[in-house]
């Protein structure tokens, strides 16, 4: 409106007028930091400096820098130095008018150009271009492309959705002039929108699909700043109970602004004439005295249809009503063709096709895919036209979003921001800010994706896990703890380790009993051949034949070896013990006869005696 008009002036010949008392003379721009020329070269880097002279491959790359002749003067470098050494903030303190004539700028007489009327319904009221802007409706102080609409993208590239075919009804590819037999270049840098090629002529920007059709445009999602919020623009789309949304070309034309649109019949008794009433009705913007109304108390300031608009009004003066229900397509913007007859020619060509239509489906379509709503007729919120964020099925038989498993939107807020980035209390609403101050821990993150069921378990084995640890520390306590102590101080008693002299104590005594020897004898005391008991070797097996006094004697003129020393002395080893039993015992002077060279050998059958 004029009124938002007069506020962008006064705004921004404010900060001129601190400028122009900031440089009294002008100023010598430029930095001290440096810089490549050109960007992402190789080159190594260099002091930008002030005062340069560069070229310019386009408005956004520059590939020279030339240096001036001279250094800067002491005067010019205070002021080129002004703003970055932090003297320029009491230039905005003191200067807080300014003297501005509006003449020129359509303040006075000229008003009607900048009033927003939702009932004149123009191309420019809604153009998803950024370059362009909006026609903002009083009270909404941000530009926003959401808006609910029917998706016709057979190749989209949006990650939103996991198809990329919304619909196999129409193939508009037979509407596009891609060998350029009509058309002469395009009045912006977008080209075909139902999809651009690579290496086109006419267009600079490679567009991807993004051919739908738009019925409510609701504007920014911030509400600081007059909208609505995505969350609840889902909650006004799943209270209404529309049918199937049909729709019929009708025909194709150029309006006024030089856009190629296909038009669709706007039935105000169809499904999407009652789906458009009603949006109206719950959350138009309030004009001449009527107001918007719903049960969920939600409402914005930022729609571009009034609350008592209806689909019966029709779309626009141009289209012999007055409203804004526009069931159109846009294919292109500002199509520049070679001349006017090329122009009839192809509109005479296209609208051919469409009467082809037309006669395919009669009673018009309700599209869709097989992996996309496929009973057809479904209505989809779009955060802009790139992006189908949410769908809506006829007949309240539900709705979904699909980003990559996930619910919140994605968006990048194409609307300018203040100073200050997030630490700024106005930019907070941005998507990049939320992200920022809202970001989600590991663990809240880990817990979420257990599910319902698994965090129960985990809830559960924890609960199992602490009785356990008590029901044991309780048994524990009751076994140990002594007269009249309580279970606190038995437990601060036990985390000290209780009395460690006892302990010590049990475990001496319990090594001295295993170093002892037993009282009773595992394994009774025999005799060997030469009459001396050894217990550590077993007696020999009965039946077995004694060597022969030969064999003796052979075995004693051998030189020992090794193994027979080793013997030897086990045998006097073995000697010793014998005769101290002997000595203590006293019971085998009478059973045994111990001579010089001799041995006695008693057996079951007898006594048998053998001199060696």
């Amino acid at each position: 409106s004029s009124y938002h008009s007069q506020q962008y002036f006064y705004k921004a010949n404010l900060e001129v007028a601190v400028w122009q008392a900031m440089y009294p003379k002008g100023v010598v721009i430029g930095s001290a930091k440096s810089g490549v020329f050109p960007i992402n070269s190789r080159s190594s880097k260099s002091t930008i400096g002030y005062g340069n002279l560069y070229f310019f491959f386009d408005r956004a790359n520059m590939t020279k820098a030339f240096l001036p002749s001279r250094d800067l003067t002491t005067s010019e470098s205070y002021y080129s130095t002004l703003m970055e050494n932090g003297g320029g903030s009491s230039f905005y303190q003191s200067v807080t008018s300014f003297d501005f004539d509006y003449k020129g700028s359509h303040d006075s007489g000229g008003d009607q150009e900048y009033e927003h009327n939702p009932y004149s319904w123009n191309a420019k009221m809604a153009k998803h271009d950024m370059t362009d802007g909006w026609d903002l409706p009083p009270n909404c102080e941000q530009e926003g492309e959401t808006f609910f609409g029917i998706p016709l993208s057979r190749k989209s590239d949006s990650v939103l959705q996991s198809s990329s075919t919304f619909q196999e009804q129409f193939d508009f590819e037979v509407l596009i002039d891609r060998n350029f037999t009509y058309i002469k270049k395009f009045g912006t840098n977008h080209g075909w929108l139902v999809g651009e090629v690579l290496d086109n002529g006419a267009g600079s920007i490679v567009d991807k699909d993004t051919a739908h059709i738009p019925i409510f445009y609701v504007g920014t999602t911030n509400p600081d700043m007059g909208g609505m919020a995505l969350s609840d623009m889902i909650k006004v789309g799943k209270s209404i109970d529309f049918g199937k949304l049909y729709i019929k070309p009708s025909f194709l034309f150029v309006d006024d602004d030089g856009a190629v649109k296909l038009q669709f019949e706007a039935d105000s008794n169809s499904a999407l004439g009652y789906l458009y009433d009603n949006l109206c009705k719950m959350i138009g913007i309030s004009w001449n005295y009527k107001n918007p109304t719903n049960d969920l108390g939600l409402y914005t300031s930022c729609a571009m249809h009034a609350a008592g608009d209806r689909a019966t009004y029709g779309c626009g003066p141009e289209n012999s009503g007055n409203g804004g229900f526009c069931p159109q397509m846009t294919l292109a913007y500002r199509v520049g063709f070679q001349s006017e007859e090329h122009a009839a020619a192809y509109l005479a060509a296209g609208n051919n096709y469409i009467d082809y239509w037309r006669s395919l489906y009669p009673n018009g379509v309700a599209v869709g895919a097989s992996k996309f709503c496929p009973e057809g007729g479904c209505l989809a919120l779009f955060l802009n036209r790139y992006d189908l964020y949410y769908v809506f099925k006829p007949d309240l038989g539900g709705s979904w979003v699909e980003y990559n498993g996930g619910t919140m939107a994605p968006t990048t807020s194409p609307a300018p921001t203040w100073r200050g980035g997030c630490d700024d209390i106005r930019n907070h609403h941005l998507d990049k800010c939320v992200r920022k101050r809202y970001a989600r821990s590991n663990r809240a993150v880990f817990w979420d994706s257990l599910g319902a069921i698994g965090q129960f378990s985990l809830l559960l084995m924890a609960f199992m896990a602490i009785t356990l640890t008590v029901s044991v520390f309780v048994a524990r306590a009751k076994k140990r703890k002594r007269r009249n102590e309580t279970y606190v101080d038995f437990f601060m008693r036990d985390l000290r380790g209780g009395n460690s002299t006892k302990k010590k104590k049990l475990v001496k005594k319990k090594k001295r009993i295993k170093r002892s020897s037993l009282k009773e004898k595992l394994v009774d005391d025999f005799e060997d051949d030469l009459g001396y008991s050894n217990p550590t070797v077993p007696p020999p097996r009965p039946g077995r034949k004694s060597r022969t006094k030969s064999e003796r004697s052979r075995s004693k003129s051998k030189p020992r070896s090794s193994s027979s020393r080793v013997s030897g002395r086990s045998r006097s080893r073995s000697r010793s013990k014998s005769r101290r039993s002997v000595r203590t015992d006293g019971s085998a002077a009478g059973d045994t006869t111990i001579a010089s060279e001799g041995v006695t050998s008693e057996r079951d059958g007898g006594t048998r005696r053998q001199l060696v």
